[in-house]
């Protein structure tokens, strides 16, 4: 009978002890596993989405996160749509994460308005002090850091390089997402290069790709024309359009950034898109493990690309300077 009621003891100790190793286990599968958010800005069958998602994922392996097994990754796509941004940033924040990652301005403002308390690294953005997305780039003070796409100075640039390519460009079109802060900065700082090479600038505000076709062919109407492209998520967005525009109307063009000459354009002068992403995983790691954004500077891009499509520029009945080819990073035949 005592042997009896020792095993049944046992029995009952071995019982408890299984039904509450799974609520042990699951418990500290918990405390294991974090959450990030990911707002972006392109669509998500974008391929340029998947360049950057690709790198981001990377890097947080490097750091030892690996989604499904000790972090959990909610991605949103924001696809330049306003009201699908807030929509989105509202749903990541209820979903109580470790941190976000922002893609661009208007992640981070959606982002901001639904909360001031959970981190937030960004990536491509303009002007992140002019916006109040941080106090200062070396003391971000707040809930967001991240990295810079480029500074307002890059502008002039663009405006030199469609100039060097196409010496005919009399009148340029600036073609910027209207209200947006950082295209006002950026069509500030062309208007004030525009009289050094004798180019009149044509401000462009559009809102959607109705708006983007009607101003490109009213603009091609006149000759003697060319395009610049600011940066922003709009225009990521519409580039195929942007760039077939600039083609049916022998318009020559230059974009902000590597991928649109990947995909057709002219050329480009701008950071490279795909590393930030790389280098934010960092940034997210040093929170998790307990850094706050507040402390963590903001990056500025460590080198920008210039990138020639050779192919669209003999369809333009251009000829690349010698001088530029020789400058250019890549050159697409």
């Amino acid at each position: 009978m005592q042997f009896d009621q020792l095993r049944r003891r046992e029995f009952i100790t071995l019982l408890a002890g299984a039904a509450a190793w799974p609520l042990a286990a699951r418990a500290q599968q918990t405390d294991r596993i974090r959450r990030i958010g990911v707002l972006m800005n392109l669509a998500a069958d974008d391929p340029e989405s998947l360049r950057r998602v690709t790198a981001f994922v990377q890097g947080l392996q490097e750091f030892g996160w690996t989604d499904g097994r000790n972090v959990r990754i909610d991605y949103r796509w924001g696809a330049a749509d306003v009201e699908r941004h807030r929509k989105y940033a509202a749903e990541l924040v209820a979903l109580a994460p470790d941190v976000i990652l922002a893609s661009a301005t208007r992640a981070v403002e959606a982002l901001q308005q639904a909360t001031r308390t959970v981190p937030i690294v960004f990536v491509s953005v303009v002007d992140p002090v002019g916006a109040g997305y941080v106090d200062s780039l070396a003391r971000p003070g707040g809930n967001a850091t991240g990295f810079i796409g480029y500074d307002y100075g890059l502008s002039g640039k663009w405006l030199e390089l469609l100039k060097e390519i196409a010496p005919q460009v009399k009148r340029a079109a600036v073609l910027r997402t209207a209200g947006i802060a950082s295209g006002i900065g950026q069509l500030a700082v062309i208007q004030a290069m525009a009289p050094s090479v004798e180019v009149e600038v044509r401000p462009v505000g559009v809102r959607d790709a109705g708006e983007i076709e009607r101003a490109i062919t009213a603009f091609a109407h006149s000759s003697n024309g060319g395009l610049i492209v600011t940066g922003s998520s709009l225009a990521a967005v519409h580039r195929n359009l942007i760039i077939a525009l600039a083609a049916r109307h022998r318009l020559p063009a230059i974009y902000p950034l590597r991928y649109w000459v990947t995909d057709g354009g002219l050329l480009s002068y701008g950071p490279n898109t795909v590393d930030p992403y790389r280098r934010a995983a960092g940034y997210i790691d040093r929170i998790l493990k307990g850094e706050k954004p507040a402390d963590l500077p903001v990056q500025a891009p460590t080198r920008y690309e210039l990138v020639i499509n050779l192919k669209t520029a003999k369809a333009l009945g251009l000829e690349v300077p010698p001088t530029l080819l020789a400058r250019a990073d890549e050159v697409i035949e």
